[in-house]
């Protein structure tokens, strides 16, 4: 069975978030280690887009989580955390929170996101360009990099899938390059866009 038709099975084929019957999609929980059926949901195109673009977010949209932060499914209560941490400073987000539980691993892996910080503590990891880099970005080496410990040299134009983020450093991101996983400083790397 294919991870939409399970996703379908699972939600009755609505939005795990907000139960909206249109415009759903197979929304990956970044950054993305298992994806498949335990690491993802179905959401509407609203909840991705409001998830992925804060500037976006209609903060009564997300009242929501309300019913769905109960879910029984790792992924679902995982974003409604993270969503739910990202609103607190609105007053009734923050009642939820403190209502919603999960396992020590969910929410270690809920707060890789950072939507947990106040701004003022988040570490912003930014390409070559400046541009600002994400969990399960995509980069492009911008030079050849020796890989530190190996005689592996790691090409200029290398594609980097699925990034993840050093939360401690706002020099150091990982990627796989080949079968290597490997950490990268965000000096030599540029942001892929969706175009390319």
């Amino acid at each position: 069975m294919s991870l939409l038709k399970e996703l379908e099975e699972r939600s009755g084929k609505q939005c795990e978030l907000c139960a909206a019957k249109d415009n759903l999609s197979i929304y990956e929980v970044p950054p993305v280690s298992t994806g498949g059926v335990d690491g993802s949901l179905l959401a509407c195109a609203t909840c991705i887009e409001q998830i992925n673009d804060i500037e976006k977010t209609d903060v009564n949209h997300w009242r929501c989580l309300n019913d769905s932060m109960w879910s029984e499914f790792r992924a679902v209560k995982i974003v409604a955390w993270r969503m739910l941490s990202r609103l607190r400073n609105e007053g009734w987000p923050q009642d939820l929170l403190d209502m919603l539980y999960l396992e020590d691993d969910d929410l270690r892996f809920a707060k890789e996101s950072g939507d947990h910080l106040d701004e003022s503590e988040k570490i912003i990891h930014r390409d070559a360009n400046g541009a600002i880099l994400q969990a399960g970005d995509s980069v492009v080496l911008i030079k050849d990099l020796k890989v530190k410990g190996s005689s592996m040299i790691a090409k200029q134009g290398t594609a980097v899938r699925r990034i993840s983020l050093d939360r401690e450093n706002a020099k150091y991101i990982e990627g796989k390059v080949g079968a290597t996983q490997i950490v990268i400083v965000t000096d030599y790397v540029k942001k892929m866009t969706e175009k390319e």
